[in-house]
């Protein structure tokens, strides 16, 4: 009975994202529910190795996961950051199921809510809302690819890192320093020195 409740705490927090701009029934709901999987899963874990399809979209119901590639000289760049009440997934192996090029790491324990490219398909055709929630994410990944392109293209190293604090308050004291800056595309020294000027003119 415990372990019910707890899960049905996590299918919550999604009904919230889902409802917020959207109607669906009870019953549509439990259909999206029924043909989701739960599972814990611990940090360091790979839910995506490049060169494998990408097999499921996941829904991040509580923790934190990394999206990632290696470079040839073999460093990491992060492309996104995927904390609770997030979806995460390699969109272009998913619907193509090809190779992903891509990794996605487990970074704190957490839970995920997971679909296959298959329950995804009977889901948007048995429930028509679920198409326009889902062209909704889309157009939100599209803007959201567009403004870092922009900022990466013309902002400071300073005007990045506001960037990442305006946006993602609440993982500034979750994720390594080096790892934001991967995401943002500055050194760490750069990142650091940034965050020190900052602490100093704060006091």
């Amino acid at each position: 009975m415990t372990q019910f409740y707890y899960f049905q705490g996590m299918f919550d927090r999604l009904e919230a994202l889902l409802t917020a701009q959207h109607t669906f029934t009870p019953a549509e709901l439990k259909e999206m529910y029924a043909r989701a999987q739960v599972r814990k899963v611990r940090r360091k874990q790979l839910l995506l190795q490049e060169g494998e399809v990408c097999l499921y979209k996941m829904f991040v119901a509580e923790g934190l996961l990394k999206t990632y590639y290696i470079k040839d000289d073999g460093s990491e760049h992060i492309l996104r950051f995927s904390p609770e009440g997030s979806w995460c997934a390699d969109a272009k192996s998913m619907a193509n199921q090809t190779a992903s090029k891509l990794n996605i790491e487990v970074m704190e324990d957490s839970v995920v809510l997971l679909w296959t490219h298959e329950a995804l398909s009977a889901l948007v055709k048995a429930i028509p809302g679920l198409q326009a929630y889902t062209n909704d994410l889309i157009t939100q990944s599209l803007y959201s690819s567009y403004e870092r392109i922009l900022s990466n293209i013309s902002a400071t190293s300073e005007e990045k890192y506001q960037g990442f604090v305006n946006n993602y308050p609440d993982l500034i004291n979750r994720v390594p320093l080096h790892m934001i800056a991967s995401f943002l595309g500055v050194s760490r020294e750069t990142l650091s020195r940034i965050r020190h000027a900052q602490i100093k003119q704060a006091h």
